[in-house]
Protein backbone atom coordinates (compact mmCIF):
# COMPACT_ATOMS: atom_id res chain seq x y z
CA UNK A 1 0.00 0.00 0.00
CA UNK A 2 1.53 3.30 -1.12
CA UNK A 3 1.10 6.59 0.73
CA UNK A 4 -2.33 8.20 0.68
CA UNK A 5 -3.07 11.09 -1.68
CA UNK A 6 -5.63 13.74 -0.69
CA UNK A 7 -7.90 15.91 -2.82
CA UNK A 8 -11.16 17.81 -2.40
CA UNK A 9 -12.90 16.07 -5.31
CA UNK A 10 -12.09 12.70 -6.83
CA UNK A 11 -13.69 11.96 -10.22
CA UNK A 12 -13.63 8.37 -11.48
CA UNK A 13 -13.64 8.24 -15.27
CA UNK A 14 -12.18 10.79 -17.70
CA UNK A 15 -14.89 10.28 -20.28
CA UNK A 16 -17.31 12.92 -21.49
CA UNK A 17 -18.85 13.72 -18.10
CA UNK A 18 -15.60 13.41 -16.16
CA UNK A 19 -13.80 15.89 -18.41
CA UNK A 20 -16.53 18.50 -17.94
CA UNK A 21 -16.64 17.99 -14.17
CA UNK A 22 -12.86 18.29 -13.89
CA UNK A 23 -13.04 21.55 -15.83
CA UNK A 24 -15.83 23.06 -13.76
CA UNK A 25 -14.63 21.96 -10.31
CA UNK A 26 -11.01 22.98 -10.87
CA UNK A 27 -12.02 26.46 -12.02
CA UNK A 28 -11.89 27.41 -8.33
CA UNK A 29 -8.16 27.39 -7.43
CA UNK A 30 -9.06 26.42 -3.86
CA UNK A 31 -10.37 23.05 -5.06
CA UNK A 32 -7.87 20.24 -5.45
CA UNK A 33 -9.32 17.92 -8.10
CA UNK A 34 -8.21 14.44 -9.16
CA UNK A 35 -9.44 12.84 -12.40
CA UNK A 36 -8.86 9.09 -12.68
CA UNK A 37 -8.79 7.27 -16.03
CA UNK A 38 -8.20 3.55 -16.53
CA UNK A 39 -7.02 4.12 -20.11
CA UNK A 40 -4.23 6.20 -21.53
CA UNK A 41 -3.78 9.52 -23.31
CA UNK A 42 -5.79 10.44 -26.38
CA UNK A 43 -2.83 11.41 -28.55
CA UNK A 44 -3.10 8.53 -31.05
CA UNK A 45 -3.52 9.56 -34.69
CA UNK A 46 -6.66 7.48 -35.27
CA UNK A 47 -8.51 9.11 -32.38
CA UNK A 48 -8.42 12.51 -34.08
CA UNK A 49 -9.22 11.38 -37.63
CA UNK A 50 -13.01 10.92 -37.84
CA UNK A 51 -12.93 7.56 -39.65
CA UNK A 52 -10.51 6.34 -37.00
CA UNK A 53 -13.41 4.79 -35.10
CA UNK A 54 -12.76 1.79 -37.35
CA UNK A 55 -9.48 1.32 -35.47
CA UNK A 56 -10.39 2.52 -31.98
CA UNK A 57 -13.51 0.40 -31.38
CA UNK A 58 -12.70 -3.16 -30.30
CA UNK A 59 -9.08 -2.10 -29.72
CA UNK A 60 -7.90 -2.58 -26.11
CA UNK A 61 -5.80 0.56 -26.46
CA UNK A 62 -8.98 2.67 -26.46
CA UNK A 63 -11.90 0.35 -25.68
CA UNK A 64 -12.86 -1.80 -22.69
CA UNK A 65 -13.81 -4.49 -25.25
CA UNK A 66 -16.79 -5.73 -23.27
CA UNK A 67 -19.06 -8.43 -24.64
CA UNK A 68 -22.65 -9.08 -23.64
CA UNK A 69 -24.17 -12.23 -22.26
CA UNK A 70 -25.81 -14.49 -24.85
CA UNK A 71 -29.14 -12.79 -25.55
CA UNK A 72 -32.34 -14.69 -26.44
CA UNK A 73 -33.56 -11.51 -28.12
CA UNK A 74 -30.57 -11.70 -30.48
CA UNK A 75 -31.08 -15.35 -31.38
CA UNK A 76 -28.70 -16.36 -28.61
CA UNK A 77 -25.86 -14.16 -29.82
CA UNK A 78 -23.28 -12.35 -27.69
CA UNK A 79 -22.18 -9.01 -29.16
CA UNK A 80 -19.28 -6.60 -28.78
CA UNK A 81 -20.14 -3.75 -26.40
CA UNK A 82 -17.69 -0.90 -26.94
CA UNK A 83 -16.97 1.57 -24.12
CA UNK A 84 -14.23 4.18 -24.25
CA UNK A 85 -11.07 3.46 -22.23
CA UNK A 86 -8.98 6.55 -22.95
CA UNK A 87 -9.02 10.25 -22.12
CA UNK A 88 -12.31 11.51 -23.53
CA UNK A 89 -13.93 8.11 -23.00
CA UNK A 90 -16.59 7.27 -25.54
CA UNK A 91 -16.32 10.73 -27.09
CA UNK A 92 -12.87 9.66 -28.34
CA UNK A 93 -14.27 6.63 -30.20
CA UNK A 94 -17.95 7.39 -30.87
CA UNK A 95 -19.91 8.45 -33.95
CA UNK A 96 -19.40 12.19 -33.22
CA UNK A 97 -23.12 12.82 -33.87
CA UNK A 98 -24.43 15.79 -31.90
CA UNK A 99 -27.93 14.82 -30.87
CA UNK A 100 -29.80 16.36 -27.95
CA UNK A 101 -32.83 14.12 -28.17
CA UNK A 102 -36.41 15.42 -28.20
CA UNK A 103 -38.31 17.69 -25.84
CA UNK A 104 -40.56 14.76 -24.96
CA UNK A 105 -37.55 12.87 -23.55
CA UNK A 106 -37.02 15.53 -20.93
CA UNK A 107 -40.69 15.59 -20.01
CA UNK A 108 -40.16 11.99 -18.91
CA UNK A 109 -37.10 12.98 -16.88
CA UNK A 110 -39.04 15.74 -15.14
CA UNK A 111 -41.82 13.31 -14.27
CA UNK A 112 -39.36 10.68 -13.00
CA UNK A 113 -37.41 13.09 -10.78
CA UNK A 114 -40.11 15.60 -9.82
CA UNK A 115 -37.77 18.34 -11.07
CA UNK A 116 -39.31 20.76 -13.56
CA UNK A 117 -35.88 22.09 -14.53
CA UNK A 118 -35.28 19.00 -16.67
CA UNK A 119 -38.02 20.08 -19.09
CA UNK A 120 -36.95 21.41 -22.48
CA UNK A 121 -37.86 24.99 -21.66
CA UNK A 122 -39.65 27.82 -23.37
CA UNK A 123 -41.85 30.85 -22.68
CA UNK A 124 -44.29 28.87 -20.52
CA UNK A 125 -41.94 26.30 -19.01
CA UNK A 126 -39.65 26.19 -16.01
CA UNK A 127 -37.34 23.88 -17.95
CA UNK A 128 -33.73 24.87 -18.48
CA UNK A 129 -32.52 22.05 -20.73
CA UNK A 130 -32.42 24.05 -23.96
CA UNK A 131 -30.69 26.95 -22.18
CA UNK A 132 -27.99 24.65 -20.81
CA UNK A 133 -27.43 23.04 -24.19
CA UNK A 134 -27.00 26.46 -25.78
CA UNK A 135 -24.48 27.44 -23.14
CA UNK A 136 -22.34 24.38 -23.84
CA UNK A 137 -22.26 24.80 -27.62
CA UNK A 138 -20.03 26.47 -30.14
CA UNK A 139 -22.41 26.14 -33.08
CA UNK A 140 -21.13 26.62 -36.63
CA UNK A 141 -24.03 28.92 -37.52
CA UNK A 142 -23.62 31.23 -34.52
CA UNK A 143 -26.04 31.89 -31.69
CA UNK A 144 -29.78 31.85 -32.36
CA UNK A 145 -32.94 30.76 -30.58
CA UNK A 146 -31.84 27.11 -30.80
CA UNK A 147 -28.07 27.29 -30.47
CA UNK A 148 -25.22 28.92 -28.62
CA UNK A 149 -21.80 30.19 -29.66
CA UNK A 150 -18.60 30.34 -27.64
CA UNK A 151 -19.21 27.19 -25.59
CA UNK A 152 -16.77 24.32 -25.38
CA UNK A 153 -18.57 21.71 -27.53
CA UNK A 154 -17.86 22.29 -31.22
CA UNK A 155 -20.81 21.51 -33.50
CA UNK A 156 -20.22 21.50 -37.26
CA UNK A 157 -21.91 20.47 -40.50
CA UNK A 158 -20.66 17.26 -42.10
CA UNK A 159 -17.92 17.87 -44.66
CA UNK A 160 -19.09 15.35 -47.23
CA UNK A 161 -22.40 14.64 -48.99
CA UNK A 162 -23.46 11.69 -51.09
CA UNK A 163 -25.88 11.66 -54.03
CA UNK A 164 -27.19 8.26 -52.97
CA UNK A 165 -28.06 9.69 -49.54
CA UNK A 166 -29.70 12.73 -51.12
CA UNK A 167 -31.82 10.29 -53.14
CA UNK A 168 -32.64 8.34 -49.97
CA UNK A 169 -33.77 11.59 -48.33
CA UNK A 170 -35.98 12.37 -51.32
CA UNK A 171 -37.43 8.86 -51.14
CA UNK A 172 -38.16 9.29 -47.44
CA UNK A 173 -40.00 12.51 -48.24
CA UNK A 174 -42.33 10.61 -50.55
CA UNK A 175 -43.42 8.36 -47.70
CA UNK A 176 -44.00 11.29 -45.34
CA UNK A 177 -40.59 11.95 -43.74
CA UNK A 178 -39.87 15.49 -44.87
CA UNK A 179 -36.40 17.07 -45.08
CA UNK A 180 -35.64 19.43 -42.18
CA UNK A 181 -32.74 21.72 -41.30
CA UNK A 182 -31.52 19.78 -38.25
CA UNK A 183 -32.46 17.47 -35.38
CA UNK A 184 -31.78 19.60 -32.30
CA UNK A 185 -34.86 21.80 -31.95
CA UNK A 186 -36.96 19.54 -29.77
CA UNK A 187 -39.09 17.79 -32.40
CA UNK A 188 -36.94 15.65 -34.67
CA UNK A 189 -39.61 14.48 -37.14
CA UNK A 190 -38.00 14.52 -40.59
CA UNK A 191 -34.66 13.78 -42.23
CA UNK A 192 -31.36 15.67 -42.27
CA UNK A 193 -27.62 15.23 -42.37
CA UNK A 194 -26.31 14.84 -38.83
CA UNK A 195 -24.42 17.64 -37.13
CA UNK A 196 -21.12 16.44 -35.73
CA UNK A 197 -18.68 17.13 -32.90
CA UNK A 198 -15.76 18.07 -35.08
CA UNK A 199 -13.52 21.08 -35.48
CA UNK A 200 -12.21 21.72 -38.98
CA UNK A 201 -12.56 18.11 -39.98
CA UNK A 202 -11.04 16.58 -36.85
CA UNK A 203 -12.84 14.77 -34.03
CA UNK A 204 -13.64 17.16 -31.19
CA UNK A 205 -13.85 14.94 -28.12
CA UNK A 206 -14.93 16.11 -24.70
CA UNK A 207 -11.27 15.89 -23.65
CA UNK A 208 -10.54 18.43 -26.40
CA UNK A 209 -13.46 20.54 -25.25
CA UNK A 210 -13.03 20.51 -21.48
CA UNK A 211 -9.84 18.81 -20.28
CA UNK A 212 -6.91 19.79 -22.47
CA UNK A 213 -7.59 23.56 -22.29
CA UNK A 214 -7.30 23.46 -18.46
CA UNK A 215 -4.72 20.70 -18.02
CA UNK A 216 -2.17 23.34 -16.93
CA UNK A 217 -4.11 24.19 -13.77
CA UNK A 218 -1.92 23.38 -10.77
CA UNK A 219 -4.94 22.23 -8.75
CA UNK A 220 -5.99 19.63 -11.35
CA UNK A 221 -4.30 16.21 -11.35
CA UNK A 222 -4.98 13.49 -13.93
CA UNK A 223 -4.08 9.85 -13.30
CA UNK A 224 -4.05 7.74 -16.49
CA UNK A 225 -3.65 3.95 -16.61
CA UNK A 226 -5.22 3.92 -13.15
CA UNK A 227 -7.96 1.44 -12.28
CA UNK A 228 -10.50 2.26 -9.57
CA UNK A 229 -10.85 -0.81 -7.34
CA UNK A 230 -13.18 0.17 -4.51
CA UNK A 231 -15.02 3.08 -2.98
CA UNK A 232 -13.86 3.97 0.51
CA UNK A 233 -16.74 4.46 2.96
CA UNK A 234 -16.96 5.76 6.53
CA UNK A 235 -19.79 6.09 9.05
CA UNK A 236 -19.03 9.66 10.20
CA UNK A 237 -21.58 11.54 8.09
CA UNK A 238 -21.19 15.28 8.47
CA UNK A 239 -24.29 17.33 9.20
CA UNK A 240 -23.62 19.65 6.26
CA UNK A 241 -24.06 16.68 3.89
CA UNK A 242 -27.49 15.63 5.14
CA UNK A 243 -29.71 16.87 2.34
CA UNK A 244 -31.44 15.44 -0.74
CA UNK A 245 -30.65 11.76 -1.18
CA UNK A 246 -28.12 12.10 1.65
CA UNK A 247 -30.71 13.16 4.28
CA UNK A 248 -30.84 9.71 5.87
CA UNK A 249 -27.33 8.60 4.86
CA UNK A 250 -25.58 6.24 7.25
CA UNK A 251 -22.31 6.25 5.28
CA UNK A 252 -20.03 8.78 3.64
CA UNK A 253 -17.73 8.29 0.67
CA UNK A 254 -14.23 9.25 1.75
CA UNK A 255 -12.20 8.26 -1.29
CA UNK A 256 -11.27 5.59 -3.80
CA UNK A 257 -8.82 2.71 -3.72
CA UNK A 258 -6.95 2.57 -7.03
CA UNK A 259 -4.34 0.50 -8.80
CA UNK A 260 -1.67 2.75 -10.29
CA UNK A 261 1.71 1.71 -11.65
CA UNK A 262 1.43 -1.62 -9.90
CA UNK A 263 0.72 -0.01 -6.52
CA UNK A 264 -2.55 0.19 -4.59
CA UNK A 265 -3.25 3.74 -3.43
CA UNK A 266 -6.04 5.02 -1.22
CA UNK A 267 -7.02 8.40 -2.61
CA UNK A 268 -8.89 10.52 -0.07
CA UNK A 269 -11.71 12.90 -1.06
CA UNK A 270 -12.35 15.66 1.47
CA UNK A 271 -15.60 16.75 -0.14
CA UNK A 272 -16.98 14.35 -2.76
CA UNK A 273 -16.37 11.31 -4.91
CA UNK A 274 -18.04 11.53 -8.32
CA UNK A 275 -18.47 8.47 -10.50
CA UNK A 276 -18.36 9.18 -14.24
CA UNK A 277 -17.29 5.73 -15.35
CA UNK A 278 -20.34 5.22 -17.55
CA UNK A 279 -23.41 3.03 -17.57
CA UNK A 280 -21.27 -0.10 -17.25
CA UNK A 281 -18.37 1.07 -15.09
CA UNK A 282 -20.18 3.13 -12.45
CA UNK A 283 -22.68 0.46 -11.28
CA UNK A 284 -19.95 -2.19 -11.37
CA UNK A 285 -17.66 -0.18 -9.08
CA UNK A 286 -20.56 0.47 -6.72
CA UNK A 287 -21.45 -3.21 -6.56
CA UNK A 288 -17.93 -4.43 -5.75
CA UNK A 289 -17.84 -1.70 -3.07
CA UNK A 290 -20.97 -3.00 -1.30
CA UNK A 291 -23.53 -0.64 -2.86
CA UNK A 292 -26.18 -2.52 -4.79
CA UNK A 293 -28.82 -5.24 -4.61
CA UNK A 294 -28.29 -7.09 -1.32
CA UNK A 295 -28.96 -10.49 -2.89
CA UNK A 296 -26.34 -9.94 -5.60
CA UNK A 297 -23.76 -8.74 -3.09
CA UNK A 298 -24.39 -11.68 -0.78
CA UNK A 299 -24.08 -14.09 -3.71
CA UNK A 300 -20.50 -12.87 -4.22
CA UNK A 301 -19.61 -12.49 -0.52
CA UNK A 302 -19.41 -8.70 -0.70
CA UNK A 303 -20.43 -7.04 2.60
CA UNK A 304 -23.56 -4.94 2.11
CA UNK A 305 -22.96 -1.29 2.93
CA UNK A 306 -26.25 -0.03 1.44
CA UNK A 307 -28.93 -2.18 -0.16
CA UNK A 308 -29.59 -0.34 -3.43
CA UNK A 309 -31.74 -2.59 -5.64
CA UNK A 310 -31.52 -0.25 -8.63
CA UNK A 311 -27.73 -0.30 -9.04
CA UNK A 312 -27.02 -2.05 -12.32
CA UNK A 313 -30.69 -2.51 -13.22
CA UNK A 314 -32.82 -0.55 -15.73
CA UNK A 315 -30.25 -0.93 -18.55
CA UNK A 316 -31.63 0.56 -21.77
CA UNK A 317 -30.04 0.73 -25.20
CA UNK A 318 -30.98 1.41 -28.80
CA UNK A 319 -30.98 -1.75 -30.88
CA UNK A 320 -30.24 -1.02 -34.53
CA UNK A 321 -31.48 -3.26 -37.32
CA UNK A 322 -28.93 -3.09 -40.15
CA UNK A 323 -30.63 -3.56 -43.49
CA UNK A 324 -28.36 -3.71 -46.56
CA UNK A 325 -29.29 -2.77 -50.12
CA UNK A 326 -27.07 -3.26 -53.13
CA UNK A 327 -27.16 -0.26 -55.48
CA UNK A 328 -25.88 0.41 -58.99
CA UNK A 329 -24.49 3.55 -60.55
CA UNK A 330 -23.91 5.25 -57.20
CA UNK A 331 -20.73 6.47 -55.56
CA UNK A 332 -20.40 4.78 -52.16
CA UNK A 333 -17.57 4.13 -49.75
CA UNK A 334 -17.52 0.54 -51.04
CA UNK A 335 -16.90 1.63 -54.63
CA UNK A 336 -14.28 4.21 -53.65
CA UNK A 337 -12.38 1.89 -51.33
CA UNK A 338 -11.91 -0.98 -53.76
CA UNK A 339 -9.74 1.20 -56.03
CA UNK A 340 -6.29 2.17 -54.68
CA UNK A 341 -6.31 5.41 -56.69
CA UNK A 342 -9.55 6.63 -55.12
CA UNK A 343 -8.35 5.46 -51.69
CA UNK A 344 -5.24 7.57 -52.13
CA UNK A 345 -7.41 10.46 -53.26
CA UNK A 346 -9.50 10.25 -50.09
CA UNK A 347 -6.36 10.43 -47.98
CA UNK A 348 -4.98 13.36 -49.96
CA UNK A 349 -8.30 15.21 -49.77
CA UNK A 350 -8.28 14.85 -46.01
CA UNK A 351 -4.65 15.89 -45.55
CA UNK A 352 -4.95 18.96 -47.77
CA UNK A 353 -8.54 20.11 -47.26
CA UNK A 354 -9.81 18.30 -44.12
CA UNK A 355 -12.82 17.19 -46.14
CA UNK A 356 -14.14 14.14 -47.93
CA UNK A 357 -14.95 10.59 -46.78
CA UNK A 358 -12.26 10.52 -44.08
CA UNK A 359 -14.20 13.18 -42.16
CA UNK A 360 -17.32 11.03 -42.24
CA UNK A 361 -18.94 9.76 -39.04
CA UNK A 362 -20.18 6.14 -39.03
CA UNK A 363 -23.61 7.44 -40.10
CA UNK A 364 -24.11 10.55 -42.20
CA UNK A 365 -27.83 10.97 -42.88
CA UNK A 366 -30.58 10.49 -40.32
CA UNK A 367 -34.36 10.37 -40.21
CA UNK A 368 -37.01 10.33 -37.49
CA UNK A 369 -40.59 9.16 -37.86
CA UNK A 370 -43.55 7.78 -35.93
CA UNK A 371 -44.28 4.10 -36.24
CA UNK A 372 -47.88 4.97 -35.28
CA UNK A 373 -49.51 8.31 -36.23
CA UNK A 374 -51.15 8.44 -32.78
CA UNK A 375 -47.77 8.91 -31.07
CA UNK A 376 -46.90 12.37 -29.77
CA UNK A 377 -43.33 12.30 -31.15
CA UNK A 378 -41.16 10.06 -33.35
CA UNK A 379 -40.15 6.67 -31.97
CA UNK A 380 -38.05 5.42 -34.91
CA UNK A 381 -34.69 6.68 -36.15
CA UNK A 382 -32.65 5.75 -39.21
CA UNK A 383 -28.88 6.02 -39.49
CA UNK A 384 -28.10 5.78 -43.20
CA UNK A 385 -24.58 4.82 -44.27
CA UNK A 386 -23.22 5.02 -47.85
CA UNK A 387 -21.41 1.70 -47.31
CA UNK A 388 -22.00 -1.89 -46.26
CA UNK A 389 -20.08 -4.70 -44.61
CA UNK A 390 -20.99 -8.09 -43.12
CA UNK A 391 -20.44 -6.79 -39.59
CA UNK A 392 -18.38 -4.17 -37.80
CA UNK A 393 -14.65 -4.81 -38.07
CA UNK A 394 -14.91 -6.82 -41.29
CA UNK A 395 -14.07 -5.73 -44.84
CA UNK A 396 -16.49 -3.74 -46.95
CA UNK A 397 -18.60 -5.63 -49.47
CA UNK A 398 -16.99 -5.69 -52.96
CA UNK A 399 -19.96 -3.93 -54.56
CA UNK A 400 -21.85 -0.66 -54.16
CA UNK A 401 -24.34 -0.74 -51.30
CA UNK A 402 -25.93 1.32 -48.55
CA UNK A 403 -26.99 0.44 -45.01
CA UNK A 404 -30.19 2.08 -43.71
CA UNK A 405 -30.24 1.03 -40.05
CA UNK A 406 -33.45 1.60 -38.10
CA UNK A 407 -33.83 1.65 -34.31
CA UNK A 408 -36.61 1.94 -31.76
CA UNK A 409 -35.95 5.13 -29.81
CA UNK A 410 -38.06 4.16 -26.80
CA UNK A 411 -37.43 0.49 -26.05
CA UNK A 412 -39.44 -1.06 -23.25
CA UNK A 413 -36.97 -3.95 -22.84
CA UNK A 414 -34.72 -3.65 -19.79
CA UNK A 415 -31.40 -5.31 -19.08
CA UNK A 416 -28.86 -5.19 -16.29
CA UNK A 417 -25.17 -4.92 -15.39
CA UNK A 418 -23.99 -7.23 -12.60
CA UNK A 419 -20.61 -8.08 -11.18
CA UNK A 420 -19.32 -11.50 -12.17
CA UNK A 421 -17.49 -11.89 -8.86
CA UNK A 422 -16.01 -9.77 -6.08
CA UNK A 423 -12.83 -8.97 -8.04
CA UNK A 424 -13.06 -5.37 -9.32
CA UNK A 425 -10.77 -6.29 -12.23
CA UNK A 426 -13.22 -8.89 -13.55
CA UNK A 427 -15.45 -7.70 -16.38
CA UNK A 428 -19.10 -7.34 -15.35
CA UNK A 429 -21.89 -9.37 -16.88
CA UNK A 430 -23.94 -7.28 -19.31
CA UNK A 431 -27.39 -8.61 -20.17
CA UNK A 432 -29.31 -6.31 -22.54
CA UNK A 433 -32.48 -8.40 -22.95
CA UNK A 434 -33.20 -6.84 -26.34
CA UNK A 435 -36.60 -7.45 -27.95
CA UNK A 436 -37.93 -9.02 -24.77
CA UNK A 437 -41.29 -7.22 -24.98
CA UNK A 438 -44.06 -7.45 -27.54
CA UNK A 439 -43.95 -3.67 -28.00
CA UNK A 440 -40.28 -3.79 -29.03
CA UNK A 441 -40.88 -6.68 -31.44
CA UNK A 442 -43.76 -4.78 -33.05
CA UNK A 443 -41.64 -1.64 -33.37
CA UNK A 444 -38.91 -3.68 -35.05
CA UNK A 445 -41.34 -5.04 -37.64
CA UNK A 446 -42.75 -1.59 -38.35
CA UNK A 447 -39.25 -0.16 -38.74
CA UNK A 448 -38.25 -2.85 -41.24
CA UNK A 449 -41.45 -2.38 -43.24
CA UNK A 450 -41.02 1.41 -43.35
CA UNK A 451 -37.44 0.96 -44.54
CA UNK A 452 -38.73 -1.14 -47.44
CA UNK A 453 -41.26 1.57 -48.31
CA UNK A 454 -38.50 4.18 -48.48
CA UNK A 455 -36.24 1.97 -50.59
CA UNK A 456 -39.11 1.31 -53.03
CA UNK A 457 -39.89 5.00 -53.54
CA UNK A 458 -39.26 6.50 -57.05
CA UNK A 459 -36.27 8.78 -56.18
CA UNK A 460 -34.15 5.66 -55.58
CA UNK A 461 -35.34 3.74 -58.66
CA UNK A 462 -32.43 4.89 -60.86
CA UNK A 463 -30.03 3.10 -58.49
CA UNK A 464 -31.99 -0.20 -58.74
CA UNK A 465 -31.78 -1.04 -55.02
CA UNK A 466 -31.69 -4.76 -54.26
CA UNK A 467 -32.50 -5.89 -50.71
CA UNK A 468 -29.80 -8.19 -49.37
CA UNK A 469 -30.65 -8.03 -45.66
CA UNK A 470 -33.00 -9.08 -44.25
CA UNK A 471 -34.02 -10.36 -47.69
CA UNK A 472 -37.22 -9.89 -49.75
CA UNK A 473 -38.34 -13.46 -49.11
CA UNK A 474 -39.09 -12.53 -45.49
CA UNK A 475 -42.65 -11.18 -45.50
CA UNK A 476 -44.62 -12.19 -42.42
CA UNK A 477 -44.40 -10.52 -39.01
CA UNK A 478 -42.88 -13.70 -37.61
CA UNK A 479 -40.24 -13.69 -40.33
CA UNK A 480 -39.32 -10.09 -39.67
CA UNK A 481 -39.22 -10.57 -35.91
CA UNK A 482 -36.73 -13.39 -36.39
CA UNK A 483 -34.76 -11.22 -38.80
CA UNK A 484 -34.59 -8.50 -36.15
CA UNK A 485 -33.17 -11.03 -33.69
CA UNK A 486 -30.55 -12.11 -36.20
CA UNK A 487 -29.63 -8.65 -37.54
CA UNK A 488 -29.95 -6.50 -34.42
CA UNK A 489 -26.90 -5.04 -32.75
CA UNK A 490 -26.11 -2.27 -30.31
CA UNK A 491 -25.70 1.30 -31.39
CA UNK A 492 -23.62 1.81 -28.23
CA UNK A 493 -26.09 3.86 -26.16
CA UNK A 494 -26.32 2.09 -22.76
CA UNK A 495 -27.99 4.21 -20.08
CA UNK A 496 -30.06 4.03 -16.91
CA UNK A 497 -28.14 1.70 -14.59
CA UNK A 498 -28.01 4.19 -11.66
CA UNK A 499 -31.21 6.03 -12.47
CA UNK A 500 -32.36 9.34 -11.04
CA UNK A 501 -35.77 9.35 -9.38
CA UNK A 502 -38.06 11.26 -7.05
CA UNK A 503 -37.63 11.49 -3.27
CA UNK A 504 -40.11 12.40 -0.54
CA UNK A 505 -39.70 15.15 2.06
CA UNK A 506 -37.88 12.75 4.38
CA UNK A 507 -35.24 12.08 1.75
CA UNK A 508 -36.54 8.59 0.92
CA UNK A 509 -36.81 7.35 -2.68
CA UNK A 510 -40.34 6.91 -3.98
CA UNK A 511 -39.27 3.83 -5.96
CA UNK A 512 -37.16 0.91 -4.77
CA UNK A 513 -35.17 1.06 -8.01
CA UNK A 514 -34.19 4.74 -7.68
CA UNK A 515 -30.45 5.23 -7.05
CA UNK A 516 -29.94 9.01 -7.45
CA UNK A 517 -31.82 12.20 -6.75
CA UNK A 518 -32.12 14.92 -9.35
CA UNK A 519 -28.70 16.34 -8.37
CA UNK A 520 -27.09 12.93 -9.00
CA UNK A 521 -26.53 12.19 -5.29
CA UNK A 522 -26.44 8.50 -4.37
CA UNK A 523 -29.10 7.47 -1.88
CA UNK A 524 -27.69 6.53 1.51
CA UNK A 525 -24.04 7.50 0.82
CA UNK A 526 -23.19 11.13 1.56
CA UNK A 527 -20.43 12.64 -0.55
CA UNK A 528 -21.06 10.28 -3.48
CA UNK A 529 -22.59 11.19 -6.85
CA UNK A 530 -22.95 9.48 -10.18
CA UNK A 531 -22.89 11.82 -13.18
CA UNK A 532 -22.89 9.96 -16.50
CA UNK A 533 -25.28 8.06 -18.78
CA UNK A 534 -26.24 5.69 -15.98
CA UNK A 535 -28.15 8.57 -14.32
CA UNK A 536 -30.76 8.73 -17.11
CA UNK A 537 -34.14 7.42 -15.91
CA UNK A 538 -35.15 6.80 -19.54
CA UNK A 539 -33.13 6.77 -22.73
CA UNK A 540 -33.15 9.83 -24.97
CA UNK A 541 -34.11 9.86 -28.64
CA UNK A 542 -30.80 9.35 -30.40
CA UNK A 543 -27.10 9.47 -29.64
CA UNK A 544 -26.41 9.95 -25.96
CA UNK A 545 -23.20 12.00 -25.71
CA UNK A 546 -24.88 15.41 -25.67
CA UNK A 547 -27.40 14.38 -22.95
CA UNK A 548 -24.48 13.12 -20.84
CA UNK A 549 -22.95 16.60 -21.05
CA UNK A 550 -26.27 18.05 -19.91
CA UNK A 551 -26.24 15.78 -16.85
CA UNK A 552 -22.62 16.62 -16.08
CA UNK A 553 -23.27 20.35 -16.33
CA UNK A 554 -26.29 20.09 -14.04
CA UNK A 555 -24.27 18.02 -11.53
CA UNK A 556 -21.38 20.49 -11.59
CA UNK A 557 -23.73 23.38 -10.89
CA UNK A 558 -25.32 21.45 -8.03
CA UNK A 559 -21.92 20.74 -6.48
CA UNK A 560 -20.71 24.33 -6.82
CA UNK A 561 -24.04 25.91 -5.97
Amino acid sequence: MSPVAEFDFVIVGAGSAGCLLANRLSANPDHRVLLIEAGGKDDWFWIKVPVGYLYTIANPRTDWCFTTEADPGLAGRSIVYARGRVLGGCSSINAMIHMRGQASDYELWAEATGDERWRWGGPDSAGETLTLYKGLEDYFGGADQWHGAGGEIAVERPRVRWKILDAWQAAAAQVGIAPIAEFNRGDNAGSAYFHVNQRRGRRWSMADAFLHPVAHRPNLTVYTHTQALQLLLADDVRDDQRHGAWTTAAHRATGVRVLKDGHIIDVQARREVILSAGAIGSPHLMQVSGLGPAGLLAQHQVPVAVDLPGVGENLQDHLQLRTVYRVQGARTVNTLYRNWITRAGMGLQYLLLRSGPMTMPPSTLGAFAKSDPALASPDLEWHVQPLSLPKFGESLHPYGAITPSVCNLRPSSRGHVRMADADPLSAPKIACNYLSTDADLQAAVRGLRMTRQIMAAPPLARYRPEELLPGPQLVSDDDLQQAARELGTTIFHPVGTCAMGAFDTRGLPRSATTVLDTDCRVYGVAGLRVADASAMPTITSGNTNAPVMLIAERAARAILG
